[in-house]
């Protein structure tokens, strides 16, 4: 196939596989009934219905104070984590770098389910804690543990593009700044934080953004309560009509949408204006990490200590939870342990269909989802046209979508395009749904990759008269390997903790854990998705492993 061929048809497959559910949900908005009716008319009821309805402005409101909460207690964190990490001497860096970036690559389902366990009010540290002061002083169920532990584990997402742009300042400027006998918080404040204002506004939006994707915290910390924000109005949206009020849902999907890609837009703009503030040459002096002195020590347990709320308890809670057979007050642990919740795991089909179809997805559905990235990536590699700029937008777009809005959109593709239908209870359709849903995030990562083979090289291919694509076959390709691995490692991880995607595509077949934790937790098998979640999480720290044992930068 001509390369000029190729380029075309990779970008119209991936425009329509893009364009397509959101066209769908458009589409389906505007009608009064679901698309499969067979006496459906175009309206604007579902509109009138939704804006009329309080629970929407309800939900609407709680994202928004989530989302800026989060955003409050992430940021700062992540800026200090960040500071630390890069620019001082704290002790420990070969252990706290992975370990600051472990949250990333849980499933907040688990972490949610690991924070009931942990800190409800039968909780293993609650009963603990009551046991001792005869009270428990929290509320697990309630908005503000919600934005709390949702800012707390999205600190990592601050740290990467702070860290990341401290790298870039100079380190003659804070020298400088030393000479003079400013302290190294002094530095931080009136010179390295000032040079990454962009970064850290960029994350910052990417923070507030991440909180309207907001679903399993919500879910499972906000449902005793009733405490709905947008992605569980729309997962309960059905329950108020008692029938699929798919018109009604996709209203939502489309107000979700319509937040978001503003939120989305303004990360490039802040993205693309963050390069003017590099102060690092070609040839950038050797920089020594500022001394704490006497703070080196408590910085290192600062780190440990968010590591250990944020990651450490909730997971610690749902392990605990998988080997005991209840708990509460005056449960001693040596009478209630046990190993059933796992025997009971193998007599339950569906969990075992779950576990293989997730590393199964993992496997060889992230290997077939990074050739699709490599596809798509080496369609754009350094081709100057305006049809790059277009699949450049186009590739965002899957971002404004968080992904249960994913999993309904291809669960209707499905349903509307009838050569599909058979499809749809497969694993093809969950594995289409994660491909799509984290297309921006993979084609950075393998773009960014071949970004980085020298321009010579390619055009050193060219000279002796080979064709652009034998050139990507032969120089560009075999130099990005070790890319293109790191990419499918790296894409394992999101695929083996995904768990929103899947939840409408949930079905025989096409179980993984991460959908089929969010319904068992429904209808109270507390002591199967225990069991799951360890599970889960064993998976994702074996892929962990493999990554830092092959060198693979976590961050991409």
């Amino acid at each position: 196939m001509p390369f000029a061929l190729f380029r075309f048809a990779t970008l119209a497959i991936m425009a329509s596989a893009v364009l397509a559910p959101i066209g769908l949900i458009v589409y389906q908005s505007f009608l009064d009934a679901p698309f499969f009716s067979p006496n459906v008319h175009f309206s604007l009821d579902a509109f009138q219905f939704v804006l009329e309805d309080e629970d929407f402005w309800t939900a609407l409101s709680t994202s928004v104070i989530v989302a800026a909460g989060m955003t409050a207690i992430s940021v700062p964190l992540g800026v200090v984590l960040a500071f630390l990490m890069a620019r001082t001497d704290v002790p420990g860096k070969w252990l706290l770098e992975p370990l600051v970036l472990v949250p990333i690559f849980m499933s907040a389902v688990v972490l949610a389910f690991g924070y009931v366990v942990a800190l409800g009010p039968v909780g293993i540290v609650s009963t603990f804690v009551k046991g001792l002061i005869g009270v428990v002083p929290w509320s697990i169920y309630s908005v503000t543990a919600i934005t709390i532990i949702a800012g707390l584990t999205h600190v990592p997402h601050v740290y990467l593009y702070t860290s990341a742009a401290l790298r870039n300042v100079g380190a003659d400027l804070e020298e400088a700044a030393r000479t003079t006998g400013a302290s190294p918080w002094w530095v931080a404040v009136s010179v390295s934080l000032p040079m990454v204002t962009p970064a850290v506004l960029y994350a910052a939006v990417l923070i507030f953004f991440l909180g309207f994707e907001l679903f399993g915290l919500p879910l499972v910390l906000g449902d005793p309560e009733g405490i709905l924000v947008l992605a569980t109005y729309l997962y309960k949206l059905t329950n108020k009509l008692g029938v699929p009020s798919y018109q009604l849902m996709a209203v939502v999907v489309v107000a979700i949408i319509l937040i978001a890609i503003p939120l989305v837009w303004l990360q490039r703009v802040l993205l693309a204006s963050s390069n003017k503030y590099v102060s690092v040459g070609g040839k950038a002096a050797k920089r020594a990490p500022l001394k704490l002195g006497a703070l080196r020590w408590p910085a290192f347990c600062l780190i440990v200590l968010w590591f250990a709320v944020s990651v450490g308890l909730p997971v610690f809670g749902i392990a605990l939870r998988s080997v005991v057979t209840t708990w509460g007050e005056g449960v001693r642990l040596s009478e209630v342990l046990t190993l059933a919740h796992y025997r009971d795991l193998v007599d339950y089909p569906n969990a075992i269909h779950a576990i293989v179809n997730t590393v199964l997805i993992g496997t060889i559905g992230g290997a077939a989802s990074v050739a699709c990235y490599t596809a798509v990536a080496l369609a754009m590699h350094r081709w100057q046209s305006g049809m790059v700029r277009i699949a450049d937008y186009l590739v965002m777009i899957p971002r404004a979508m968080p992904g249960i809005v994913a999993g309904l959109a291809m669960l209707w593709l499905f349903l509307f395009i009838k050569p599909l239908a058979p499809f749809r209870s497969t694993l093809f359709s969950v594995w289409l749904a994660y491909t799509i849903v984290w297309l921006a995030y993979g084609t950075r990562l393998v773009s960014g990759t071949m970004l980085q083979i020298g321009r010579e090289l390619e055009e050193a291919g060219r000279s002796v008269g080979g064709s652009q694509g034998r050139v990507a076959r032969d120089v560009t390709l075999p130099l990005v390997r070790g890319g293109i691995l790191a990419a499918w490692l790296l894409v394992f991880l999101i695929f083996v903790r995904e768990y929103s995607t899947g939840v409408y595509l949930l079905g025989p077949g096409t179980e993984v854990i991460g959908s089929l934790m969010v319904s068992l937790w429904g209808t109270g098998a507390i002591d199967l998705v225990s069991a799951l979640s360890v599970i889960n999480i064993l998976i994702i720290s074996a892929g962990l492993g493999l990554a830092l044992r092959l060198g693979v930068r976590l961050h991409g």
